[in-house]
């Protein structure tokens, strides 16, 4: 395939430039083949850093990816709430979700498929049973889908808004009351492992939040997702002048715990399996309440 970088493309790296024209590619694929001598611009190849100009051609000859398979591994997980179409984890800080971006092994669905005799096909062969992801230092409910159905069900209640979501989190600086934050969210031109909600283009993106306790330069909130993009919470509060205790990424002082303070409380669905509606909660993990308890009051 050929594309023709823009005027608006100078200065990107390639690899970037690659991934806003062919998102449905992994970056690290992208990456894969620029080093692979199946990327070219004009006639020569290139790094994954070269820097797009504007205005060249750049010739893509895609490879197909090597198979990959999750594979089962004993590691320790606590289930929420189980039924014949869904299990609910209460998944740890740390931990990562599936494969990707160099992570291989110990994540969440490794240890869904050493407990599970089946999970659902419809995430492939890397991400069974995935229905919906959680960051990687974001602790609390993550929902897994057991069949094809139940996996098709729950996608469509999250598309359409009708899964709860809430989470807690503390925030530096004060807020008082409620709030909502309505900014679009898109992925940073200049900071690729960020997103951000300066732009006007980007996602429609909705996050309520509500201040429940204050401590010397902290507050503790409880925010409700109106919609699940992603780092939402994080960018939307860092955006205005709130960022969660922790997150170096958006702003935030390193902490001592080696994580930031954002944890995945409250789920609410309907059962595939069922029809009823499920609520499951966790409570804050042993390091988030020693975090807390570790502050000054206001």
């Amino acid at each position: 395939m050929l594309l023709h970088a823009e005027a608006s493309d100078s200065g990107k790296r390639l690899d970037a430039f690659l991934h806003d024209r062919l998102p449905e590619y992994s970056r690290s694929r992208l990456q894969q083949w620029i080093r692979d001598g199946l990327v070219r611009i004009g006639d020569a190849t290139a790094k994954p850093s070269t820097t797009i100009r504007g205005g060249e051609s750049v010739s893509v000859q895609p490879a197909p990816a090597h198979p990959l398979r999750a594979v089962a591994e004993d590691i320790p997980l606590t289930a929420l709430y189980e039924d014949a179409s869904v299990v609910a984890i209460d998944k740890p800080a740390g931990m990562v979700v599936h494969a990707g971006a160099g992570v291989h092994s110990g994540t969440v669905v490794n240890a869904l498929l050493h407990r599970f005799a089946a999970l659902s096909s419809v995430g492939g062969d890397l991400r069974p049973g995935i229905v919906h992801r959680l960051d990687r230092f974001t602790s609390g409910v993550l929902l897994v889908a057991k069949n094809d159905a139940a996996h098709l069900d729950l996608a469509t209640q999250f598309s359409s808004r009708q899964v709860e979501k809430i989470y807690l989190t503390l925030v530096h600086g004060t807020l008082t009351g409620s709030g909502r934050i309505e900014k679009p969210i898109s992925r940073d031109p200049k900071h690729r492992a960020r997103m951000t909600a300066r732009l006007t283009t980007g996602r429609k993106s909705l996050t309520d939040w509500t201040a429940v306790e204050h401590f010397a330069g902290f507050t503790f909130l409880r925010v409700r997702l109106g919609t699940g993009r992603t780092h939402q919470i994080r960018v939307h509060l860092s955006s205005i002048g709130h960022p969660v205790a922790g997150d170096k990424l958006y702003g935030a002082a390193p902490s001592p715990w080696d994580r930031y303070f954002l944890h995945a409380h409250h789920l609410a669905f309907r059962s595939p399996a069922t029809g009823e509606t499920v609520v499951v909660e966790s409570p804050l993990p042993p390091d988030l309440v020693e975090w807390k308890a570790s502050l000054r009051p206001a």
